[in-house]
């Protein structure tokens, strides 16, 4: 396979997830006119901080992540930040996947047990299999995120005939604030930047790869947000899928939470894995307490009342947003400073366009914890 093909295949992979399914009830509060503009100004600024992550990469002859560039153009207070951040949105990630694999459960087996037992029957099962270690769960990972695409294209597809325009408004001022964290959380992918990275024989192709693959999620994103907003209208509801079940049928809505399930339990195994395993090796943790910390504190916050899955997912994208991108601003402008090689590409723009994106970060993750 062409390598510049797949390290946008593995990017695009990393960025679609959970976020995908708050995104129709975004549009069904927001309003049509109101998700684009935020598409708009959000992907621009998403493309720009994968772009000055990837060049950060670049000008840095170590192999590191997100922690070790922090910790080497920021400084030790960086790398903690950034730390703790990582493992703060890690752990509510798995709190948003605990959230929706109750809600697919209860969608494949109605009436049988509620959502909420669902999620604690699902979590308990999945806890097993991160403490007794599963095998090439990155082949699984790329599968599952393969598997979700495939679901979302399908229901994409079946609704597109059920669209009515009368389901259509174009913005509502109530929830002008509402897409930014959303937004934000459904298309952070810096993550595999590194590996994508090391996926090219031309590193020049990082930055192709980079823009290429955050716009095709964005375009993915509003065309399916439109698709079921348009078919779902006011009955788009923030459980996924259950205001589509009228209007889809048994099978079709059957096929869909079966499939939801294995890839969000899939993404649940590998991310409650990572922090167990950064834990153990990173941090020198015990092998139990470090289990018991990756699985048990997001059931934990789950029982706390940590329930609902469009207050999360927006809360989680405004933090990561504030803490991850503005330390990723920070390392970038360090490194074209400090680096200690040649990056492929170099991303030049006005200081005051830099700073206008760090400010942005700030007011969205401001507005996003008042906004009620």
């Amino acid at each position: 396979m062409n390598k510049t093909l797949l390290a946008v295949a593995s990017l695009v992979g990393t960025i679609v997830g959970a976020g995908v399914f708050a995104i129709p009830y975004v549009f069904s509060q927001s309003g049509l006119i109101a998700c684009l503009v935020y598409f708009l100004v959000v992907g621009a600024l998403v493309v720009f901080l994968h772009l000055f992550f990837g060049e950060a990469v670049l000008r840095t002859k170590k192999e590191v992540r997100l922690v070790g560039l922090a910790d080497k153009y920021i400084g030790r207070t960086g790398k903690i930040v950034v730390g703790v951040a990582l493992m703060i949105g890690t752990v509510g990630s798995l709190v948003v996947y605990i959230i929706l694999l109750g809600n697919f459960l209860s969608l494949i087996f109605p009436s049988i047990f509620s959502a909420f037992q669902f999620s604690l029957l699902a979590w308990a099962f999945l806890t097993a299999l991160v403490f007794f270690g599963m095998r090439s769960i990155a082949i699984a990972e790329v599968i599952m995120g393969v598997v979700l695409f495939l679901t979302v294209g399908i229901i994409i597809a079946f609704c597109l005939p059920k669209i009515q325009t009368s389901n259509l408004f174009l913005f509502n001022s109530k929830a002008l604030f509402l897409p930014f964290g959303i937004f934000l959380f459904s298309l952070v992918g810096w993550s595999a930047v590194p590996e994508i990275e090391d996926i090219l024989i031309k590193k020049k192709n990082l930055k192709k790869a980079i823009i290429i693959a955050v716009l095709a999620c964005v375009i993915f994103y509003v065309i399916f947000g439109l698709v079921i907003f348009g078919t779902t209208g006011a009955t788009t509801t923030q459980e996924p899928f259950e205001g589509l079940s009228l209007m889809l049928g048994r099978d079709i809505m059957l096929l869909a939470g079966i499939f939801g399930f294995l890839a969000v339990a899939t993404s649940f195994v590998v991310v409650a894995n990572y922090i167990k395993n950064t834990l153990i090796f990173d941090v020198k943790t015990p092998k139990i307490p470090a289990f018991l910390l990756a699985c048990f504190l997001p059931l934990a916050l789950f029982l706390a009342g940590f329930r609902s899955f469009i207050g999360l997912v927006s809360a989680l994208g405004a933090f990561i947003g504030l803490v991850e991108g503005s330390s990723i601003i920070f390392i970038w402008l360090k490194a074209k400073k400090m680096g200690d090689r040649k990056p492929e590409y170099s991303i030049n723009l006005p200081r005051i366009a830099v700073f206008l994106m760090a400010g942005l970060l700030v007011f969205g993750c401001v507005v996003q914890f008042v906004y009620k």
